[in-house]
């Protein structure tokens, strides 16, 4: 071999390192280079739209096709950047997310949960596909409106609602029972540090029953119309979420916008867009949420209303109070309508039952008296939100023997306030009236001896006045009265006063009914007695009817006789109360959740420690109590004569 000539050489570990980098590149470039064709396309495709007269024939296609080359971009761009907030709208501008949510859609005839997007030019109603393991979750488009074709029935307009069978009270209650069972058990598993697989069942559980909950609880109606004729139905649990929507969609709709038709593709990339767009990415249930979260607050809110200032000119003027209970909002109180003026000045306090709720919402109504608009869908008149605020329960803040006073603005009207927390041990204590003279924590015997009556004055009085004016009342017995208003009834009662049915023939009917549930709540011990509570326990969890039938019926026997005839005279009035259900929303299960605890929960309340716990509230001996009223509620009628003439034949001890 020359001396010129070499032998090739091995080449060292860096170049071939270096080799296979330069592979790879080469091997990315090529996968890139579809994409790099899209985008200058897209480059050329904005050249061409700048020196294309508007009025030119290949204007709106070269527009199109601008906007089908963005969408294709933005989504491939999705995976880079999660932060991404727009889409491409069919007039070439950016396509924001304005709200997005979880709402309940009334389709053919039944509810189906959806994740509805809000967009700057369209309202968008999808569902999250079912995908296996491994793969990227997506959303499956049922419909969407342009916001230029989008449009709110007026309530005389609306038509009536399909057939959407209502769930029952009963079970909707029961599932709030199993689901507390379930949050206690997954807390003593955490506490005795149980396995990681049984915890995850019992949350698989828990999400099943609070899922069934959150579709079946909510009937407040939202109608929404296409221009073309389609119609489209939501149903919410609050006023207030219903408002919010309303407003986000007019706010945009004052905008110029036009209409459109997305093509499959562009819809197929606006849908895919929402996984990465949305802000609410789970449903709103608890086993959603972090172990870290507040659990809420259990207990008594209680909130005083004073005054609102900010309006234009005068109305007819009220508020309303919404907590959240299990996931979604409760309507719970109602001040009176202070007419005619632009400064009402309401100082009315209510008790608000708190169910581990977290927020308060204040929403400010003008009341309509005008017939002529009554909502199709609900047969009620449609009053204006005039504005509406919120508040987080801050445990820290509210939880003080003192009121905190704080001031909510909402459209420019503010709404002064203040609230105080009562924990539900201290709340549900029975204490005896020191002053004897009265009615209010003295012994029913005691009081119908007193009187010489058969059934307490008091409890005839307010039964007689809730007949005779309040049986029709929306949500009679469970909307809080006027805290000050039921005190003030209190002292005129406990004075014997003379005035008693002047001031009850003016007082607002839910003070009334509120003063009728207080004065049970405050007996020294229940109407059902201390000494009946583990029979009346017991009677209620027997499965067959026959033994039920004689065990309950004995009971009832077994009562002191002022005791019985007041409760066969209350268990009567209440079932009036229920046949009026179709106009007042009150059914006998309502009664039954309102009165039952009131009436069987014993005196000691605090040597029992199931029921001081907070996340209990739903416990199985507070179930139980509701259980026992609505099985004499759902009973044929029972007359006093009638179990005393059967005494005879059953012994008295029980």
């Amino acid at each position: 071999m020359g001396a010129t000539e070499r032998w090739p050489q091995a080449p060292a570990a860096g170049t071939e390192a270096a080799m296979e980098i330069l592979l790879i590149i080469r091997f990315c470039s090529l996968l890139y280079k579809p994409i790099d064709r899209v985008t200058r396309s897209t480059l050329v495709l904005h050249d061409l739209l700048k020196h294309t007269p508007v009025d030119h024939p290949d204007y709106p296609l070269l527009q199109d096709a601008l906007r089908i080359s963005q969408n294709f971009l933005s989504s491939i761009n999705e995976d880079i950047d999660p932060r991404r907030t727009a889409v491409t709208t069919p007039k070439g501008e950016t396509r924001q997310l304005v709200k997005d949510g979880f709402l309940v859609e009334v389709s053919e005839s039944s509810r189906k949960l959806r994740h509805v997007f809000l967009f700057t030019d369209v309202l968008l109603c999808a569902k999250l596909k079912k995908t296996s393991a491994g793969k990227h979750q997506q959303y499956d488009c049922k419909w969407y409106i342009p916001l230029a074709d989008l449009v709110f029935p007026s309530p005389e307009e609306s038509e009536a609602s399909p057939q959407v069978h209502p769930f029952p009270d009963h079970e909707l209650e029961d599932m709030k029972m199993k689901i507390s069972a379930l949050k206690s058990e997954i807390q003593k598993e955490k506490a005795n540090k149980g396995q990681s697989r049984a915890i995850e069942r019992l949350k698989k559980k828990m999400f099943e029953n609070e899922f069934l909950l959150l579709l079946n609880s909510p009937t407040i109606p939202f109608r929404i119309h296409n221009r073309n004729g389609k119609s489209y139905l939501f149903l919410l649990s609050s006023d207030y979420e219903r408002s919010e929507w309303r407003e986000a969609i007019q706010k945009l709709q004052k905008k110029d916008l036009q209409a459109f038709v997305l093509s499959s593709v562009e819809l197929q990339v606006l849908t895919g867009s929402c996984f990465k767009l949305r802000t609410v990415h789970n449903i709103p249930v608890t086993s959603n949420k972090d172990d870290d979260e507040s659990p809420g607050l259990y207990g008594f809110l209680h909130v005083i209303v004073h005054s609102a200032k900010g309006f234009k000119q005068s109305a007819n003027l009220y508020c309303t109070l919404e907590v959240d209970s299990f996931g979604y909002f409760v309507s719970k109180a109602k001040t009176r309508v202070f007419r005619d003026t632009t400064e009402p000045k309401w100082d009315e306090e209510f008790e608000i039952e708190l169910e581990g709720s977290q927020s308060l919402r204040i929403l400010c109504y003008e009341k309509c008296y005008d017939k002529t608009k009554v909502n199709k869908d609900n047969n009620e008149i449609v009053d204006k939100i005039m504005g509406k605020g919120q508040i987080q329960l801050d445990p820290q803040t509210v939880e003080t023997k003192n009121w905190h006073t704080d001031v909510i603005e909402m459209n420019g009207i503010k709404v002064e306030f203040s609230m105080k927390f009562t924990s539900r041990d201290m709340s549900l204590k029975r204490t005896p009236s020191k002053k004897q003279t009265g009615v209010f924590g003295v012994k029913i015997s005691v009081v119908t001896k007193r009187e010489r009556s058969k059934v307490p004055y008091i409890v005839r009085q307010c039964v007689e006045e809730v007949e005779k004016r309040g049986i029709e009342e929306v949500g009679i017995y469970r909307i809080s009265g006027v805290a000050t208003d039921i005190q003030a009834l209190k002292t005129v009662f406990d004075a014997n006063n003379k005035d008693i049915l002047l001031m009850l023939s003016d007082m607002d009917i839910n003070a009334i009914a509120g003063t009728l549930k207080l004065y049970f709540r405050e007996l020294p011990e229940p109407l059902l007695t201390d000494r009946l509570y583990p029979a009346f326990m017991e009677g209620i969890a027997l499965s067959d009817p026959a033994a039920k039938e004689n065990c309950m019926m004995h009971l009832l026997r077994t009562l002191p006789d002022p005791n019985l005839i007041t409760f066969l005279f209350l268990l009567e009035h209440l079932k009036r109360v229920a046949e009026k259900e179709p106009i007042n929303k009150m059914s006998l299960h309502n009664l039954a959740t309102v009165f039952g605890p009131t009436l069987l929960r014993p005196s000691e309340v605090e040597s029992k420690a199931h029921l001081t716990s907070a996340a209990d509230i739903w416990s199985h001996d507070v179930m139980a109590q509701v259980q026992v009223l609505l099985y004499y509620l759902q009973h044929p009628p029972i007359s006093f004569a009638e179990l005393k003439r059967n005494t005879l034949y059953f012994s008295t001890d029980v």
